[in-house]
Formats: structure tokens, sequence, C-alpha cells
């Protein structure tokens, strides 16, 4: 399994801070946060994507996924009249059109928090129609899009592995697949491998990180609750062998290249003590 790094961390640095650091330490590639000040889409479609291209070429790290920051102020597709869908949606298309500049195997997105006051039959005709759309884009231009999975204390649209399942064979695209935080089946009361079962060869890519299974703070591997070696060994026995990113976020911006290491160093000695070597 291929284990990479999340850039969000790095906000408080230089982007080619996050390349250098993932080369030493020894992840497998980056995970490309798009938020300013490093890789904000509108930012790369006026030029800003040459210093991306530029880094990935000299410290030869590949970015697998580009993820960018949306589903709050201003971007949620999930909310507000048909402008501000719009306007979400012509956004993302700048986002996978970025990622597929920058040669990522995957655009990466999720599902901001719907209105309270609508019914669930309009929340997924509004979130089915979206992703049709998005779908029908990335297909046009090749870049596939993953749909992550959000717990309840940030989306009230896409939240477990059956919301996931469905909405995937509503849209019915092959530029359209899942993926599992193992943080959010832990806060919604499911089992990780629920995800696997039940999207199979359309579950392509993880994010792994720990928590205290009460909310959704994401928390170094080991500094929390979670039972990984066992679980990294149920998901590598399963036939999942992709890629993982261990997405540290905002509570280590302090001291990024640390908590990286720490991190990286941590879950592949728990890979060798599950599987005997990865």
């Amino acid at each position: 399994m291929k284990l990479g790094m999340f850039t969000s961390g790095y906000q408080y640095y230089p982007l080619e801070a996050a390349f250098q650091d993932a080369k030493r330490i020894g992840y497998d590639y980056i995970e490309l946060w798009g938020g300013r000040p490093h890789a904000f889409p509108p930012d790369l479609k006026r030029g800003g994507i040459e210093q991306v291209k530029k880094l990935i070429e000299v410290y030869e790290m590949p970015v697998h996924v580009y993820t960018p920051e949306h589903n709050a102020y201003p971007y949620n597709y999930m909310i507000g009249d048909s402008s501000q869908r719009k306007e979400a949606v012509d956004y993302l298309k700048t986002a996978i059109e970025m990622g597929k500049e920058m040669g990522a195997e995957y655009t990466l997105i999720s599902t901001g928090h719907a209105e309270n006051t609508i019914s669930r039959r309009q929340i997924q005709e509004r979130l089915v129609e979206t992703l049709r759309e998005l779908a029908e884009y990335a297909q046009q231009i090749q870049e596939p899009v993953l749909l992550e999975t959000l717990t309840h204390f940030e989306t009230n649209v896409c939240t477990n592995a059956n919301d996931l399942q469905e909405v995937l064979e509503m849209v019915d695209s092959q530029y359209l697949y899942g993926m599992c935080d193992v943080v959010v089946p832990s806060i919604e009361g499911e089992s990780v491998m629920d995800y696997f079962m039940k999207l199979g060869d359309r579950c392509r890519h993880l994010h792994l990180v720990d928590c205290d299974c009460n909310s959704e703070t994401h928390v170094i591997p080991g500094d929390g609750e979670l039972p990984l070696p066992e679980l990294l060994e149920e998901i590598q026995h399963f036939g999942y062998h992709d890629t993982a990113t261990i997405e540290l976020v905002t509570a280590y911006i302090r001291e990024p290249y640390v908590y990286a290491k720490r991190a990286h160093d941590r879950v592949r000695q728990m890979m060798l003590e599950g599987k005997g070597g990865c």
C-alpha cells in the first residue's frame, strides 16, 4: 500500500517545503490540498500550475490526488440558489481540469451541508444532478473523481457507505469513484470494511488517520482509539493495496515535518507488524 502526505498542514510554509519533506521522509506521493496560499484552483489556472509541475519533477514526488478546498465558504454546491450551485460546480470543474494538468490520478470532492429546511428527496436530486454534471466533465477531460463521505458534524448529505453506494449507482459513471476516510465510519457507527464490501473495486482511495471515536478531529495514527494495525491487516487481506493518505490537517500546523514523519513511521511499522512487510 502506498502512503501519501496531505499538504494542508503546510499552509504556513511555501509549498516546496511539503515536497521536500515528503521526499525526505519517504512518502510515496502527495495528496495536494487545493487552498490558498498554495494550490487554489483559480490560482493554478492563472499560471500557478507551472510551479506544481516543477515541484513534481524536481522532487520526483507525484501528486496522486488533488483535493480542492470546498464545501464551506464560498463554494458549496449543496446550498443556496441555482446561481450559487453553478458557481460551485464551475469551481470544481476548474479543479478537475487542474488535477488533470498536474498529472493527478484523481481529483477528490465531498459534499457540503445542505439546508436544514429541504427534504431528503430535494437533497438527493441536487446531489445527483451535480455529480452527473461533474462526472460528465471528468469523462470529457479523462480525469476521474473521488467522492468522500464526511461525518454528520460536517454534512447531512453523504455520511456512510450506503449513501455513497447509492449515489454512485444513481450517477453510474466510470469517472466517479468512492473512497473512505477511516474516521467517518468510526463516528457514524459502521465498519470501515463496509466501504470495501459495498463498493468493491469502486473504492479507490483511503484517508488513514486516528481519532477519539467521538469527534471528527484527526490525530496521528497511534494517538487515538482506532485499532489501526489490525484494521490495516484486514484492509489488505480484503485485497486493497492501493493508496492511503495520512490526512494530518491543522492540528499539527506548527510543526508539520515532525508530525508528518512520526505519522509516516508509525504507519509503516503498523504495516510491517500486520503483514510481515508491505
